[in-house]
């Protein structure tokens, strides 16, 4: 399970050092793609190939169905932990989040997501913001 939040550098080819609380998830491979709100996700290779199998079955004729299909998969890249625990990310991943020098590395459960360090701050504050609204629409759906 991937938990906390941390800040790293990103060195001039383009690799980001994984938390060395996250890399035993990520030994067996991971894939990065394009995530959701302007960050990227890195899913284990496990992960990843689940929600894959989910994706394939989503129907072929609905535009928002084949739009977050290519999203996912076009932006998609393998990834390999090198010794010192560094990932190299392709350079169009990292336009895509807007990330430059710095990132925030965030856990969450079952993937890593990777922000730019201002989108990272602004959307933590609009959701601790939001905080109340949020739990009551997860309690809705039962959580």
């Amino acid at each position: 399970m991937f938990l906390g939040e941390y800040q790293h550098s990103i060195d001039t080819k383009g690799r980001i050092a994984i938390p060395s609380k996250f890399r035993a998830e990520l030994a067996q491979g991971a894939v990065v793609t394009r995530g959701l709100d302007g960050c990227l996700f890195i899913y284990p290779a496990q992960e990843w190939q689940e929600l894959a199998q989910k994706l394939k079955t989503l129907p072929l004729t609905q535009g928002d169905a084949r739009a977050f299909v290519r999203l996912m998969f076009s932006g998609a890249a393998e990834l390999d932990i090198d010794k010192q625990g560094r990932v190299n990310i392709p350079g169009y991943l990292w336009e895509y989040a807007k990330v430059a020098k710095e990132a925030v590395v965030a856990g969450l459960y079952n993937r890593i997501e990777i922000w730019d360090p201002t989108a990272w701050a602004a959307y933590r504050k609009k959701a601790e913001s939001n905080s109340d609204a949020i739990a009551e629409q997860l309690a809705s759906l039962g959580i």
